[in-house]
């Protein structure tokens, strides 16, 4: 056979599968520019670094020295925990059990760490740094962007912008507790759990998802009076196993479906 009657076979070209995983996030979800998903994430790490202030003057007032105060939000980092725990001491109760509840509601942000590891991949030397930021707000501005990189970089620029001001504001409140007085006033506080509530309400797309997220504030509400601090904000993960079992059994078991297998297929098998 002479050269000319070779067929000619396109050059193939290998992507690796991590390519190619990028290739399709993007695809699939909508563009978005680094900047939008930096200004999102600094408008986060600001409005919730800023209720540092609340806690450096709750933890001030509830006895903690400044160096307790401030290292508690360089090691813990997780402020509802470190609310619930100043807020048990200053109410007299146990430091164990102060230290107990805390240690519940902060088991949540473990199961925040199970998604994320798989989202952002991120290289083993650096998993152990990052632990440290993976909370409610972090969790929340990394799943609502579409893809990995833009997840890194909200990850990484609300993790940092979040963990430096609440340190410093901190410092600031545990510093000035006695010129701000009541941090009630103030409503600091309430920053953190509005913002969050701000990111997860988008997120709420289906029938199922609302009914859900319903179920699992009420189980917190009406567990909140018996249970100790920490402990119905884990209860209220239930609902979801509840509502995908009510849903299942609403829809029928996979099991009563016809097989795919019985219907026929275009050449009759």
């Amino acid at each position: 056979m002479s050269p000319r009657s070779v067929p000619s076979v396109p050059e193939q070209t290998t992507t690796s599968p991590e390519k190619t995983g990028e290739t399709a996030e993007t695809a699939a979800g909508e563009v978005k520019s680094d900047a939008a998903v930096v200004r999102d994430a600094l408008g986060v790490g600001i409005a919730v670094g800023l209720s540092g202030f609340a806690f450096g003057v709750t933890s001030a007032g509830s006895g903690l020295s400044l160096l307790q105060t401030c290292v508690l939000s360089l090691l813990v980092f997780t402020g509802a925990s470190q609310f619930a725990l100043v807020g048990a001491l200053a109410a007299g109760g146990n430091p164990y059990t102060a230290a107990a509840g805390a240690f519940f509601l902060g088991v949540r942000n473990a199961f925040y760490g199970l998604r994320l590891s798989q989202l952002l991949a991120l290289p083993r030397a650096l998993r152990p740094l990052a632990a440290q930021w993976v909370i409610d707000e972090t969790t929340a501005v990394t799943l609502a962007q579409p893809t990995r990189r833009a997840a890194r970089i909200g990850f990484t620029v609300t993790g940092i912008t979040l963990y430096v001001l609440w340190n410093l504001t901190t410092l600031v409140g545990a510093l000035g507790a006695e010129a701000l007085g009541d941090t009630d006033r103030w409503g600091l506080d309430a920053a953190s759990p509005a913002v969050f509530l701000a990111l997860l309400a988008p997120m709420l797309r289906s029938t199922t998802e609302r009914i859900t997220a319903a179920l699992a504030v009420l189980l917190a509400l009406g567990l909140l009076p018996v249970l100790p601090a920490g402990v119905p904000v884990l209860l209220s993960a239930l609902a979801a196993p509840a509502v995908l079992f009510l849903m299942g059994r609403r829809n029928g078991s996979p099991g009563d479906t016809p097989a795919m297998a019985a219907t026929p297929t275009e050449d009759g098998r």
